[in-house]
């Protein structure tokens, strides 16, 4: 195997298509899409300071590398990639990419992250940015620390353990997500989604996990989470008080008590959900903004 160390490149496509290579301790920049359509890496210590680093790639291994901020949308369109024990300071990274693997990782400017993906995996992974994991499909992830707005939007065939994720909208338009021991934070969540399963979880929500297609809830915490399951289907096991329920149109929920019930005959058949509660504090027919 051909190996490139302690150099630096530049200019346009600086090792364009080379293939069976190692590239160790060096540095990218002034130059746009230095490994295109390159395959069969081994990147270790290596620094990316310039655009489209890894764009059309196969069967890559980086370790201990650095993204900087000007990489932007460094790795697209490629195959086969395992990232680890890395800082990406770069936006829009990782798009329409097939068997990724991210592991121990960080991302602090993960805006418009791993889009169109399809088999992902992320061990033990820090991420700050909105719209992270739009449209990707059959991810399995551990260990996920994401702060940012409108992640996993339209996602299919999900499972996430032991995350802590605090961002708003999420799970839209989702089908076949299950979370597994994690912290869900944020409003609207779930909305629009199709069996959505969280397991052993706590969940703070505004209007949270409305709109929901068969929504299983097992054993869960909720927090601070108010007009939950409008319009949703659901089963729910919930350990905790549930601040206030809006007009579920079916299913079971469980819980220890609920402050405020919520169901308006004219939008909903109270028949089609069942109650099981060891105290209801107030029912209306009505909601707050039309009584």
């Amino acid at each position: 195997m051909q190996e490139y160390r302690q150099q630096s490149f530049t200019g346009e496509r600086a090792l364009y298509a080379v293939q069976n290579v190692r590239v160790t301790d060096c540095t990218f920049s002034d130059g746009e899409s230095p490994l295109k359509e390159s395959h069969h890496l081994a990147l270790n210590g290596d620094l990316f300071r310039w655009r489209y680093p890894l764009w059309y790639c196969t069967d890559v291994v980086a370790t201990d590398c650095t993204w900087f901020e000007g990489s932007r949308a460094g790795m697209w369109y490629t195959d086969r990639l395992t990232v680890e024990r890395a800082i990406i300071q770069s936006v829009k990274n990782f798009r329409r990419c097939h068997d990724l693997v991210l592991r121990d990782v960080t991302i602090p400017n993960a805006v418009e992250t791993i889009w169109h993906c399809d088999g992902v995996r992320l061990e033990n992974v820090t991420a700050k940015g909105d719209y992270f994991a739009m449209n990707s499909e059959n991810l399995e992830i551990d260990g996920l620390r994401l702060d940012g707005h409108y992640s996993f939007d339209g996602v299919k065939n999900v499972v996430i353990r032991n995350s802590r994720l605090v961002t708003k909208d999420a799970f839209w338009n989702s089908e076949n997500v299950t979370v597994y021991d994690s912290l869900v934070i944020g409003e609207y969540l779930g909305w629009n989604a199709k069996n959505l399963t969280l397991i052993n979880c706590t969940i703070v929500s505004l209007q949270g996990l409305c709109y929901v297609e068969n929504l299983k809830l097992v054993g869960c915490k909720l927090l601070d989470t108010t007009l939950a399951f409008e319009y949703a289907s659901v089963d729910a096991d919930v350990t905790t008080a549930i601040d206030s329920v809006l007009n579920p149109i079916s299913g079971v929920i469980r819980a220890p008590k609920i402050r405020e019930l919520i169901l308006e005959p004219d939008r909903v058949d109270p028949a089609k959900t069942t109650i099981e509660c060891d105290s209801v504090d107030q029912r209306f027919d009505r909601p707050e903004w039309l009584r």
